[in-house]
């Protein structure tokens, strides 16, 4: 799974490689590392206006029927294999957004019972990749102010993130650079993109 990633780049760095442009008086979301529990706003791109880059979506997806705003911590991660069938999920699957990032990270646990862990930190043999998400725009159950929330997308593990993530043997969709745009015009389902669709990825203990 995905719940922690680094977004460590300045914004014109990310334009650049985006073609997207941040409005001018946003805050640039930039860290080494985001926590998803404590859900973050993050820097994203949707299908609706794929030339910006907007800051105000934070992680971690609240679905309209939520009684509370910490339901968000079921909902950082989607599976691929059920989008269609969990409440949360089946009715924004045409809600698509890339999330920007420099590296993402997860642990790999030394004992059966995960006492002992190693983190490690992943990347592309790129300085920045996309994940590849579903988005939200509601209501706050609690303030009643519109809320924009998104959630990661996962798949079965590759080969590296199957040693890395030893227990569940899941990783995040990053999306080929090439198909970036494709899966914002909806050129590509998103059970196209289950492993083994998959980028090659770089893993060092972190």
């Amino acid at each position: 799974m995905c719940f922690y990633m680094q977004m460590k780049d300045p914004k014109p760095k990310v334009e650049a490689r985006f073609h997207a442009k941040v409005a001018p008086d946003a805050l640039w979301p930039q860290s080494e590392y985001f926590n998803g529990f404590s859900f973050p706003k993050m820097a994203l791109i949707t299908d609706t206006a794929p030339d910006r880059l907007q800051t105000n979506f934070s992680w971690g997806l609240l679905p309209s029927w939520a009684k509370d705003s910490d339901f968000r911590k079921n909902t950082l991660n989607a599976r691929l294999e059920t989008l269609t069938e969990k409440p949360s999920f089946k009715n924004i699957t045409h809600q698509r957004c890339l999330i920007p990032a420099n590296a993402y990270f997860d642990w790999h646990w030394l004992d059966p019972q995960g006492k002992a862990k190693q983190r490690y930190c992943i990347h592309t043999s790129e300085e920045l990749f996309a994940f590849a998400g579903l988005y939200s725009c509601g209501q706050h159950p609690e303030t009643g102010e519109t809320i924009n929330t998104f959630t990661l997308l996962t798949t079965a593990a590759n080969a590296t993130m199957a040693f890395i993530h030893n227990t569940k043997k899941r990783m995040p969709v990053i999306v080929k650079r090439e198909d970036e745009q494709r899966w914002l015009n909806h050129e590509i389902e998103p059970n196209a993109l289950a492993f083994p669709y998959e980028v090659p990825l770089l893993a060092f203990p972190y």
